[in-house]
Parts: C-alpha cells; sequence; structure tokens
C-alpha cells in the first residue's frame, strides 16, 4: 500500500473512492449536474473532502485555479494526481509543468506531447519573451490574493512531496522531480523580478518538504538500524535479517537522494538569489536557510552554508538582516548546534555584537537577544560589550528594555554564570543580592540622576526585586556599619526607591517619545491600585524613621519625600496609624523649613497639598491647620530677613525665605496682605544694590501674588471697590518696578546678561502681567479699569532687552549658575513671552512682530519652532502681508547697515543679504500648494509692497527685489505676475 500524508477523516476517503466517484461524474449528464453538488454541502461525512475534490474536477478547473481557491481542495487534488500519474504520466507532468509557469503568471500552457522534445532554456526564453511583451497574470494587484496564492503553493508543493515519497519522488529512469527543479532554478535566474520570486519560493520549500521526508526516513533508519543489530545478536543470518537490511539500505538510498536534490536547489538557485536585487527574495532564501539549518543540521549545519548567514549581517536591507539575526538565535538556542558554530562565532561575533547598534530598532532589538544567546553559551567576552552598555540611556525605548533584559541577565540575575554564583538563600536575601548589583551598575551615573531613571526604567520590568519594598526599607535603615550604604549608594537606592514606586502605579519615569497618555485597562488600574496599598502597608511604620534618617540631605530628601503622593492615605485612619500620619507632615514641614534648593521645597510643597486635600476627616483637619502654621511661619521668617536686611544684614536669609514663599505660592493662595508692602519697599529702597537673584524672587513673589488677587476678584460673584482698589495699586507698583528695569537696562545687559537670572526674570514677568491686564482681556467687563497696555517707547524698550537673550546659544543657557530653574530661564521662554504677548493683542503686534519675524533664521531651533507657531496662529486670525514686509525691510537694512560699515570688504554684505534671501524663502515657502490660491490677495500685497520700497530709494534699495520681492513674486499665477 502507498503511504499517504496524514488528513482529517471528515475530510477526504480513500483514493479509490475518489476515483470511482470521478468516472460516475463523468458518466452524468449535464442536467444532473447540481445534484451531487447540493449533496455534498450538506453531507457532514466522510465523503465530504472526496465530493469537493470531485466538484472541482467536473467544473473542468485548471491546477492553477484550484491553487487560487480553497486551500481544503488542494490534498484532494494532490491525490488524484498521484493515482493519475501511475497511468498517463506524460499528462500528470505537463499539467504540474505549466502550474509552475502559471503561477509565476506566465500564460503558457505545456502539452503532453510536447514533453519529450521540450528543451528547459528554450521554454524559459519563451517564457520571459511573454513577460517582455507583457503576455503575463499580475498577481500584486492584491496583496491579500498574492499572500493566498503563495500560501497556497507552499501547501500544494509540501502536500505533494508527501503523497510522492513512497512513489515519483524517487523514480531512477527519468526523474519526475529532477525535471521539475531544471525548470524552477531556471527560471529562478530569469530578468522579471516576479518570476524569480514565484520560482524561488517553489525551490526553497521544496527543500522544507524533502528535509521533512528525509527526517522520517531518518527516524526509520535508525530504528531499523536498531533492530538490525538486535536481530544479529540473537541469528547472524537469516530472512528477518536480510529484510532488515534490504530496508535499511532503501531508506539510506532514499535519503542520499533526497540530499542530491538539496544540494542541486542550493547550488542552482539559493547561491545566485540570496543576493538578488529584490530585499523580499534574499530574505525568503535566509529564513529558509536557518529553518533547514535547524531542522536537518547532518547536512546542513556547517560552515559550508552557515557562511552565508554570516554574510548578510552585513546586507543593506533591514528585513534581511533581521532574517538572519532571527535565524542564528533559534540555532544558538539548541545546545547540541553550539559545538558546531564554533568556527562561524569566531569569525561573526563582533558583528553581532554591532548590530545591537542598528540603524533600525527591530533589528537592534532582535541582535541583543542574539548576544543574550553568545552570553549564555560564553563566546563573547565581557569587554566585548562595553559599547552596548551605553545604549541603556539612548532614545528608542524598545532598544532601551531589550538592552536593561541584557543587563539584568548578565549583571544582576547572573543567569550565564556558574550557579554558585547565583544567590541561593530566601526572597528577601535574593532581592538584597539583586538590589546590590543595581546599586553597582547605578554608581557608574550617580554624577546624572536622569541617567539613572533611564537604568531603572530599563531593568525595572524584569527585575522582581525593584518591588520589594521591604528589602529597600531594611537595607536604607540598616544601622550595622558593616552592612549600611555608603553615601552614594543611599542616595542611588532612595532615587530607586522613588522612581520604582512611580512605575508600580503606572507613571512614567523618564520622557516619553510621544505626549500621549498611557490607555489603562481595568486589570492594569486594579493592579496600580494593589500596588498602592502595598507600597502605603510598607512604608506605614517605617517612613517616620527613614525621614529622620535622610531629611538633612538635599539629594535624598527630595525623592524621598514625593513617594507620599503615591500612598493610600485613607489606610493610615484604617489601620489606627494617625499619629504616623502627623509625624510624617511635621518632619516634612520641618525639611521644608530646613532646606532651601528647588528640588527639596517641591517635593515638600507636593507632598503636604497631597496630604491636605487626599486625608479625610480628622487626618485632613490636621494637614490644613499644619499648611496654616507654615505660612505664618515662613512669613515671620521673611519679614525677620527682611529687617535684617534694612538694618545692613546679610541677604541669604532673604534670598532662601523668599525661594520658600516662591514654591508656596505657585501651590496655592497664600495671603501676605502686610508683607506685599515690605516686599516693595525693599526693591525701591535696595534696587540697585541687592543680589540679582534676590531682586529676582520679590518681583517674581510680588507677580504671584498679584495673579492671585486678581484670580479670586474674576472667581468673585460680585466686585468689592475696596478689593479692586488694593489690586489695582498693587498692579501698579508691580508694573512700576519692572519699568524701572526696562528705564534702566544696563543692570539687565552687561556682559554678564546671558548668564544673569534677573534680565531672563524680568523679560518673563513682564510678558506675564501685560499678557495678564491686557486691555483686550477687560473689555466691557466690570473690571475694565484693569486694563492695560504699554505704549510703543516702552515695547521698544522691552524688544531691546529680549533680543540679546534671544542669541544665547542652547549650550550657553545652561551654565552652572542657572541649573535650577533652567526651565524658566532660558531663550525659550523668552521667546514664548514675546509670543504671548504678539498672539494675544496685549501689546501692538505691527511693532513687535515684524522683529521677531525678521530675525527667524538666526534663532536656535527651539526658539525658531516657537517663532513659526506664532506666525502660523497670526495668519490664522487675518493678513499677515504688512508684518511680512515689514520683518523683511527690518532685515533687509540691517544688510544696508553691514554694507555701508564694511567698506571695501564684500564678505560681510553678501552674508548680510543672504540672511534676507533665506528669510524671504522661509516666508513664502508657506505659500505651497493650495495656500497660494487661498492668500493670493495677501501675496499679492507682499509683492507690491516690497516693489513700492525697492523703489523709494532708488537705485541704493533696488537689490531688495532680488533679495526678497522675487520670492513671492514667483508665488503668484502668471496674470499676476505680469501686471
Amino acid at each position: 500500500k502507498r503511504a499517504r500524508a496524514e488528513v482529517r477523516a471528515d475530510d477526504f476517503t480513500r483514493s479509490d473512492r475518489l476515483g470511482d466517484e470521478l468516472d460516475e461524474e463523468r458518466e452524468e449528464s449535464s442536467d444532473d449536474f447540481e445534484e451531487p453538488r447540493r449533496k455534498a454541502r450538506k453531507s457532514k461525512a466522510t465523503e465530504g473532502g472526496s465530493t469537493s475534490a470531485a466538484a472541482a474536477r467536473r467544473t473542468n478547473l485548471s491546477w492553477i485555479e484550484v491553487i487560487k481557491g480553497d486551500t481544503k481542495e488542494i490534498p484532494g487534488v494532490v491525490k488524484y494526481w498521484v493515482e493519475k500519474y501511475e497511468r498517463n504520466r506524460k499528462s500528470v507532468i505537463a499539467e504540474l509543468l505549466t502550474l509552475l509557469f502559471q503561477a509565476c503568471g506566465a500564460k503558457y500552457r505545456l502539452q503532453e506531447e510536447d514533453i519529450d522534445e521540450a528543451n528547459v532554456d528554450d521554454v524559459v526564453v519563451a517564457l520571459v519573451k511573454m513577460a517582455r511583451r507583457g503576455d503575463v497574470e499580475d498577481y500584486q494587484n492584491s496583496k491579500r490574493d498574492l499572500k493566498h496564492l503563495k500560501d497556497n503553493l507552499v501547501y500544494f508543493l509540501d502536500t505533494l512531496v508527501g503523497e510522492c515519497q513512497d512513489g515519483p519522488l524517487f523514480e531512477k529512469d527519468d526523474p519526475l522531480f529532477d525535471r521539475c527543479l531544471d525548470y524552477i532554478i531556471a527560471l529562478s535566474c530569469t530578468p522579471p523580478r516576479f518570476y524569480r520570486q514565484i520560482a524561488t519560493l517553489m525551490g526553497l520549500q521544496l527543500v522544507s518538504s524533502f528535509i521533512n521526508v528525509a527526517n522520517k526516513l531518518g527516524s526509520l533508519r535508525e530504528t531499523t538500524q536498531r533492530q538490525l543489530n538486535a536481530e544479529k545478536k540473537k541469528d547472524a543470518e537469516g530472512p528477518r535479517v536480510e529484510s532488515l537490511t534490504k530496508r535499511l539500505s532503501m531508506a539510506h538510498e532514499k535519503i542520499t537522494a533526497l540530499e542530491e536534490m538539496m544540494r542541486k536547489i542550493f547550488t542552482g538557485l539559493f547561491v545566485h538569489r540570496y543576493r538578488d536585487i529584490d530585499p523580499d527574495v534574499r530574505m525568503m532564501c535566509i529564513e529558509s536557510l536557518g529553518l533547514w539549518i535547524l531542522s536537518y543540521p547532518s547536512l546542513f549545519l556547517q560552515d559550508l552554508y552557515l557562511k552565508y548567514l554570516g554574510w548578510t549581517l552585513n546586507d543593506k536591507s533591514a528585513g534581511v538582516r533581521k532574517a538572519s539575526i532571527l535565524a542564528l538565535q533559534k540555532l544558538y538556542e539548541v545546545d547540541d548546534n553550539v559545538p558546531s558554530l564554533n568556527l562561524f562565532t569566531e569569525r561573526f561575533s563582533k558583528r553581532m555584537v554591532e548590530l545591537a547598534d542598528d540603524i533600525d530598532i527591530s533589528v537592534a532589538v532582535c541582535a541583543i537577544g542574539l548576544v543574550k544567546q553568545l552570553l549564555r553559551h560564553r563566546l563573547v567576552l565581557d569587554e566585548d560589550l562595553g559599547s552596548l552598555y551605553d545604549l541603556l540611556i539612548d532614545d528608542p525605548p524598545d532598544i532601551r528594555r531589550a538592552i536593561g533584559g541584557l543587563v539584568y541577565d548578565h549583571l544582576i540575575a547572573l543567569k550565564f554564570n556558574d550557579l554558585k554564583s547565583r544567590p541561593s538563600g530566601s526572597d528577601a536575601e535574593t532581592s538584597e543580592v539583586y538590589i546590590s548589583r543595581m546599586l553597582k551598575i547605578l554608581r557608574e551615573f550617580s554624577a546624572d540622576p536622569v541617567l539613572s531613571f533611564y537604568v531603572i526604567d530599563d531593568v525595572w520590568d524584569y527585575m522582581k526585586a525593584m518591588k520589594d519594598w521591604k528589602c529597600i526599607i531594611n537595607m536604607l535603615l540598616e544601622d550595622n556599619p558593616s552592612a549600611e550604604l555608603d553615601d552614594t549608594d543611599a542616595a542611588n537606592l532612595i532615587r530607586l526607591f522613588s522612581a520604582s514606586v512611580r512605575k508600580a502605579l503606572g507613571e512614567r519615569i523618564v520622557p516619553a517619545t510621544d505626549n500621549r497618555n498611557p490607555h489603562q485597562t481595568k486589570a492594569q488600574k486594579e493592579m496600580f491600585e494593589s500596588n498602592k496599598r502595598d507600597v502605603t502597608f510598607a512604608m506605614m511604620k517605617t517612613y517616620p524613621r527613614l525621614l529622620r534618617k535622610f531629611m538633612s540631605d538635599k539629594d535624598k530628601a527630595p525623592p524621598l519625600i514625593e513617594i507620599m503622593v503615591y500612598m493610600n492615605l485613607e489606610l493610615y485612619s484604617l489601620k489606627r496609624q494617625e499619629q504616623n500620619f502627623k509625624a510624617i507632615l511635621r518632619l516634612i514641614k520641618e525639611a521644608f523649613l530646613k532646606h532651601g534648593e528647588k528640588d527639596s521645597l517641591r517635593s515638600c510643597v507636593k507632598a503636604i497639598k497631597f496630604c491636605a486635600t487626599e486625608s479625610l476627616g480628622e487626618l485632613q483637619d490636621f494637614a490644613l491647620n499644619l499648611v496654616k502654621e507654615l505660612e505664618d511661619e515662613l512669613i515671620a521668617k521673611l519679614k525677620s530677613a527682611i529687617k535684617d536686611v534694612w538694618n545692613g544684614g546679610d541677604e541669604y536669609a532673604l534670598l532662601v525665605n523668599l525661594k520658600r514663599l516662591y514654591e508656596l505660592q505657585l501651590s496655592h493662595n497664600v495671603p501676605l496682605e502686610n508683607l506685599y508692602q515690605d516686599l516693595e519697599n525693599v526693591l525701591k529702597s535696595f534696587g540697585n544694590n541687592i543680589e540679582d537673584e534676590v531682586a529676582a524672587f520679590l518681583l517674581l513673589n510680588m507677580f504671584l501674588h498679584v495673579s492671585w488677587c486678581l484670580h479670586s476678584m474674576v472667581s468673585s460673584d460680585r466686585v468689592l471697590e475696596a478689593s479692586l482698589a488694593s489690586l489695582l495699586g498693587k498692579r501698579d507698583a508691580l508694573l512700576e518696578q519692572l519699568e524701572h528695569f526696562l528705564d534702566n537696562p544696563s543692570r539687565l545687559q552687561s556682559d554678564a546678561a546671558s548668564k544673569n537670572p534677573l534680565a531672563y526674570r524680568v523679560c518673563g514677568i513682564v510678558a506675564d502681567v501685560w499678557s495678564l491686564f491686557s486691555k483686550s482681556r477687560f473689555v466691557s467687563t466690570k473690571l475694565g479699569v484693569l486694563g492695560y497696555r504699554p505704549d510703543k517707547s516702552l515695547t521698544e524698550k522691552y524688544w531691546k532687552i529680549c533680543e540679546p537673550l534671544l542669541n544665547v546659544a542652547e549650550d550657553d543657557d545652561d551654565d552652572e549658575g542657572n541649573r535650577e530653574y533652567v526651565e524658566e530661564i532660558n531663550a525659550d521662554a523668552i521667546m514664548f513671552g514675546l509670543a504671548k504677548l504678539v498672539a494675544t493683542d496685549a501689546v501692538q503686534k505691527e511693532h513687535l512682530a515684524p522683529e521677531i519675524i525678521s530675525r527667524l533664521g538666526q534663532y536656535c531651533p527651539s526658539v525658531s519652532e516657537i517663532a513659526k507657531h506664532l506666525l502660523i496662529a497670526l495668519k490664522k486670525k487675518g493678513d499677515v502681508s504688512a508684518i511680512l514686509v515689514e520683518s523683511l525691510v527690518i532685515a533687509y537694512q540691517r544688510h544696508l547697515v553691514v554694507a555701508s560699515s564694511s567698506g571695501d570688504d564684500d564678505s560681510f554684505s553678501k552674508k548680510a543679504i543672504q540672511e534676507t534671501k533665506d528669510l524671504a524663502s522661509r516666508l513664502s515657502g508657506s505659500y505651497v500648494g493650495a495656500a497660494r490660491n487661498k492668500y493670493r490677495s495677501e501675496i499679492l500685497k507682499v509683492v507690491k509692497e516690497g516693489i513700492n520700497y525697492a523703489f523709494l530709494d532708488a537705485p541704493k534699495q533696488l537689490s531688495f527685489l532680488d533679495a526678497a520681492v522675487v520670492h513671492f513674486a514667483s508665488k503668484l499665477p502668471a496674470s499676476d505676475i505680469l501686471e
């Protein structure tokens, strides 16, 4: 009997029944054609598949239509074909070869009578000519149909080889598959890309199918060999021994024949197509080779074949590199393969490590997984991985996560080391060991806490010890000198603790690549809530001890205090831990009055505000009373510091308490009715002699108080005359102090202006006050008297102070003295303030907007981006032609000034005129596509006004036409240009 591929019993019947069915179908008349089909659809018995195949035959479907059709039809058709092959070889060979041609898209049919005379080269040349004429079927129109065709073709070939394994596959006279291989190899080398794609697919699949048969025969050969050895021990000769010997010989011959066909396809097809111009073909080859080596190592696991995987690690296509890496990763996963890979590893391991920093993210992530396998087998040295650890702080999060897994496995869990080096104690001991190893890594990044957060974020998903809150707390509270952490490790552990708590509650600890809020499922929210309870229970009794121990350290206190906002305060009442809650708040208040650094102050304010708003009942009352006590104590300290300054004392106490008041006012309204006048008097009396930073924080606190007063008034149902008069007086006092700095800019425009926080602070506060009290806000309201609009001269003074600050290089912004408030003291903040004034009509935009836009090419990228958004906002509000013309004129006049002052040196003049051209090009570049018609009148105004300006002082200003006008004129239609 012929062995057959395994199929489902409810789909197919015996082949003899199929043949009988087909014979009966040929005799039936066309009138009875539909009846068997209806029965077949309704039948649930075993003849369903046979009837399906018979239906396909009686509708005279060609083989290519069967491939395009339902996958379930294919096994029945293959069975029928194998039976038919025994009766009429040539007919079936012609059908099979025709199928191969038509699968490639060629409309070519090989006739039965031409089989013997057909020459492979002649047929393939004819197929190529058909492709050149376009006489081919295009399968590329639909990706879905193409994928269906390829999948069915692969399934057909695999089923065919399986059905032929006891018959046509091993014919010795004119073998069927040898003939097919000749055509497939020839088609794979033709110029038409689709021919090569499909022919390569068929050739590669045949090797995979041959391997499946060879593996079955290999198992049979091993079983037969064992039986033969057992029989020889019983009886050296005999019919049983002779039968087994013959079976063993036949299995060996068949395996040898299969391997010969595999080699034929490899040398005739693979070695040419693995470097095909089409990356899809190359990727197909490498994926198949990886599968062959893995499934049939006795033939393919040798350097003769492995080298192709190594060479394609340098392929220019990311998909091919990734396919090679994935193939190698699967090979290294099998321990028995490693000895045979030694020479290959020596040659290509360096390239494997380099690919971890590949330009394609998916390739890099896969390469990191491959490096893990190399480490597991100790095939690379630690010294070779130094560059990989730098990727812990790389931008793509996928790469960072992959490197985090590598770091955890290799340096923390020591999965690739001897078992002796792994912790074998309890979970707590294991967590402590792992955390200690993590601290060694963080020590390398201790100079920059931001980088530490990146490392923690990368490793967090893999390291459960980071969520062992009790272990971390115990390590921090350890009093034994031999086990106590040093200062650096303690700071890093507190950072790790704080970051891990935030991660456990679903917060990001590093900047995201997008600004979207992550979607959280119901299960995730429940998990985060559970984590919050666990953190609260772990910290409830030990938090006061931690604060007492580390409260005085400015580096350790902020992250430790901030953990408070991630706790479930309700549990303090439920577990009767009110005294611990009160102790924590008192300690945080003490820390607030002890520190003067921004991070420490903000973490304290954040924690106190959280407790005052989120706690309940008695605990909330206590928190609110503590806030009032803190405000009173701080105001008393400020008054004392001001008195010391009046008496000629040091300004340090005043500065520190002003910072504390500033951070507190950022959170909520602090009543300063009696203190506001004192702050104003200090500025009036000591404005020119007081330190710049003190003056800046005096202005900031005055501004915040005025802002809170305005907020209270706007939120109120009725406006009291006394309150309005008080606010008006405070606003005028603040404006007076700001105008004093604008009228006397020498203090802000010194050589060190770019490093002086006062210059940035004054410009920022001026923009905020002018915008907050803009006349347009209060027009036709009861608060109309509060409206304010600066005159042109004051606006020009303000611009003269801002202009040099906008030209400060990005690197110069972040000098050592201003890092604490770098996000508030930089060129971006200045440009944002200017843009806000123009966009909200707080100033006359005709004065300020042209000045801003005329220097568009001189700003750093981030500042330039804000200016571009301002221009977009102005366009949405109305015609900007006047602003554009004025901007170009200002830029051009700077060129004239440079030209007159440079004398004979044309280089400066050329540079200045080029800046004008670049500006005109950028401004006109926004009028593209449909915008040219939408803003046609606006462009025309720019051109006309530009021409008028150019001829206003001809010929001196005629170069303005070439520098600016021509860029806008080119955006006009022909009729307007002629006009």
